[in-house]
């Protein structure tokens, strides 16, 4: 599986859900991992972003039909990046 990092940011909309109802951030969770997805990491941040969440998933489709099933809601806006790890991005470049 690949690892993915996503940066979110909520709109108005999705922080007045959040506000209403922040047990939310896990229902999303549990609707990316019946997506095929693993969330493995998941931090609130300050700063332009809300949130940086460590993904697994198998395909960069997987990741962008997630991408656009969340943002189609109006509630976030996501930059979402393809990772690999230091250890590989030196093995890439021998």
């Amino acid at each position: 599986m690949a690892v993915y990092i996503a940066l979110s940011t909520l709109t108005d909309e999705g922080r007045k859900t959040l506000k209403k109802h922040p047990e939310r951030i896990n229902e999303v969770n549990r609707e990316i991992e019946a997506m095929g997805i693993k969330v493995t990491g998941q931090y609130a941040v300050l700063g332009p972003y809300d949130f940086v969440t460590v993904l697994e998933a198998p395909n960069n489709e997987a990741v962008l039909k997630m991408s656009v099933e969340l943002g189609s809601r109006g509630t976030v806006q996501l930059i979402t990046l393809p990772a690999i790890t230091v250890e590989e991005f030196i093995n890439t470049l021998k």
